[in-house]
């Protein structure tokens, strides 16, 4: 009986429910970078500094980066699915502050509290594939949600690009609130609850203060953690900075932006897919290593072009290689990191976004310190950031510590097995 009533959920939300979790994963990406191609306009019209002016990124990842710690754990104890409602329509609401701000201050406490609200739908996407997901499928599952994610960054800024021909940054926002109207429905009509209620936990703060403090003394959980944000503090080094040195410096339209920006997108595409599939078949911690390696030579690549003052090319070449790299580092990192914790799917999910966003945050304003259109600070940062990912690497993922005990004494199966095809 329990096997039948399984296939049948599999066969009625198998591919809908791939859908909409594919659908979570763009809440970053998208609010992200829409906005990128018009950024110094922005800045111009509010009248703001460039380093200000990033202000509106580094608000947006750190309430990515904390909406993370406190959604995780809440759907670990409550379930996925009310708190992802509950966050999509706080998104749809936060965008279109976004869009009537009157002053760039007012825009940094909106792009915080929009970020606090999308990463509801980032968390949840990680934690319902681990409430679905083992083993192998998990790290294909996570290399489908890096293609995504590449995916929603080839679109961004391209439409970003497009829609500044026909709109300011108020209309580009308003467009990223009718997006959550999109996944709010597909949402509200598809998304049903991925954890059953005997596999949640109970207890209040201080039971999900043990957790954490279990999760960070696995020495391969912290090192997948440290190596997540310190890859991303370089992907978003690129984020903020690349849309001023690509425009000012090299004399790139809103429109040739979003192309080079597209191609290096393609690339994270390319790069998560192929990582996915031979960790699966290979070795999780050896394609971190290859990843590292990518992002160290296309970071070193950054700032040779930059202070030789190369062309063009010699840039996007090297932010090409350094994006591979954090794309080939991401499913690995996730699967080692979530393997051993399905029933804390959530609030481990929530220790990776922190790390990722967090982390990615604070080094965002640093690319900006030394001009809009200078090179050296975005170089510096990048290579500083991925060599401390090998670092990390080097000093914490030589073993696994033991396993989360889960308070029964046993680990959960995943709750519908195979459920996306």
């Amino acid at each position: 009986m329990r096997t039948t009533q399984l296939a049948t959920r599999e066969q009625a939300v198998g591919r809908p429910l791939a859908v909409v979790l594919g659908l979570l994963t763009i809440f970053g990406p998208i609010s992200m970078d829409l906005y990128l191609p018009v950024l110094p306009a922005l800045t111009i019209e509010l009248g703001s500094a460039a380093s200000v002016a990033q202000l509106t990124i580094t608000a947006c990842l750190l309430g990515l980066a904390f909406g993370q710690v406190v959604a995780g754990p809440l759907s670990d104890r409550f379930g996925r699915r009310r708190p992802l409602l509950i966050g999509v329509i706080a998104y749809v609401v936060t965008s279109t502050w976004c869009a009537v701000s009157p002053a760039v201050e007012t825009l940094v406490a909106a792009r915080f509290v929009q970020g606090l609200a999308g990463a509801v739908g980032i968390v949840i996407a990680q934690a319902a594939g681990r409430d679905l997901y083992s083993g192998g499928r998990l790290v294909r599952y996570y290399g489908r949600l890096t293609v995504l994610g590449g995916l929603a960054a080839i679109i961004g800024p391209v439409i970003g690009g497009q829609l500044a021909n026909l709109t300011d940054w108020h209309g580009i926002f308003l467009f990223l609130a009718a997006v959550g109207v999109a996944i709010l429905i597909a949402s509200m009509i598809i998304f049903r609850e991925t954890l059953p209620a005997e596999h949640r936990t109970a207890g209040g703060f201080a039971h999900t203060g043990r957790d954490f403090r279990q999760l960070l003394s696995d020495r391969v959980f912290l090192g997948a953690v440290l190596i997540t944000g310190m890859v991303n503090s370089a992907l978003f080094a690129y984020l903020s900075g690349a849309t001023f040195v690509l425009q000012g410096t090299y004399g790139l339209s809103p429109q040739g932006y979003s192309v080079a920006f597209g191609l290096n997108s393609l690339g994270f595409m390319v790069f998560g897919f192929v990582a996915g599939r031979l960790s699966e078949r290979w070795s999780e911690k050896g394609m971190l290593m290859v990843g590292l390696a990518l992002c160290v030579a296309g970071a070193g690549g950054l700032l040779v072009t930059a202070v030789l003052q190369l062309p063009l090319i010699a840039i996007v070449l090297s932010l090409f290689t350094m994006v591979g790299g954090v794309a080939v580092t991401t499913p690995p990192s996730t699967s080692l990191a979530l393997a051993d914790y399905p029933h804390i799917a959530g609030t481990a999910s929530s220790l990776l976004g922190l790390a990722r966003f967090a982390f990615g945050g604070l080094t965002a304003p640093l690319v900006g310190l030394g001009g809009a259109t200078n090179p050296v600070p975005f170089g510096l940062v990048t290579v500083v950031a991925a060599v401390l990912g090998v670092i990390a690497y080097a000093a914490l993922m030589r073993r696994r510590a033991t396993p989360y005990a889960h308070p029964t004494g046993d680990i959960p199966k995943p709750a519908v097995a195979g459920a996306i095809r």
